[in-house]
């Protein structure tokens, strides 16, 4: 089992990488592979809706979408980590989440999806709800932890302070382990759920 690990800080090292990587120490202990995707400096404009991807396969702009997209395909879960600014996830992560799930049109149901979120102070809700819609609009189960999945810190590495949100980032890969385990199993003996046709309705006709 692999799990991806998305980095949407602009920092490599900073306090979105710190939870990351306490999550990844408990993965690995659960022996799920794993991948750490540093996004967070990258240039990534946003989605133009164009719709090229429907005709190409892939996004029509060539950047770390394109290159995280099999990756994605390939995995069991994946850990979408943000710092928060302004109430809200960092813009740059936000368009490549935009664009690697609106260009990748494999089958997302039951890949298990997971979101934190690192900030001073105030605004993490908002950006953990943000993030969190990426999942639920794609049919993955979303693990959650005990409490909502935050740390908190300004400087880099003071997260490792915060006990209470290292602690949650343990639990939270935890029961990601058993959640995606758990759907393996459930996968092997009934298979996915069955999915009526697509029914695309405006509200303006």
């Amino acid at each position: 089992m692999k799990v991806l690990l998305i980095n949407g800080s602009p920092r490599p090292k900073g306090n979105t990488y710190v939870a990351l990587r306490e999550m990844e120490k408990i993965f690995l202990e659960e022996e799920i592979e794993t991948e750490i995707i540093h996004i967070g400096n990258k240039n990534i404009r946003g989605c133009i809706d164009c719709r090229m991807c429907a005709k190409n396969g892939k996004c029509v702009f060539e950047d770390m979408v394109n290159d995280v997209a099999p990756k994605f395909e390939a995995c069991d879960g994946m850990v979408v980590g943000s710092p928060v600014y302004y109430a809200s996830a960092n813009a740059t992560l936000v368009a490549f989440l935009t664009r690697l799930f609106f260009s990748t049109h494999f089958d997302k149901t039951m890949k298990v999806g997971a979101s934190v979120v690192a900030a001073r102070r105030g605004g993490l809700s908002s950006a953990f709800d943000e993030l969190n819609k990426f999942f639920t609009i794609s049919g993955m189960p979303v693990a959650s932890g005990q409490y909502w999945n935050s740390v908190h810190g300004r400087e880099a590495g003071e997260a490792e302070q915060d006990i209470e949100g290292m602690q949650g980032m343990r639990t939270l890969a935890r029961n990601m382990a058993f959640l995606m385990k758990s759907i393996a199993l459930g996968k092997e003996a009934y298979g996915l759920p069955e999915k009526e046709p697509f029914r695309p309705m405006n509200f303006i006709r």
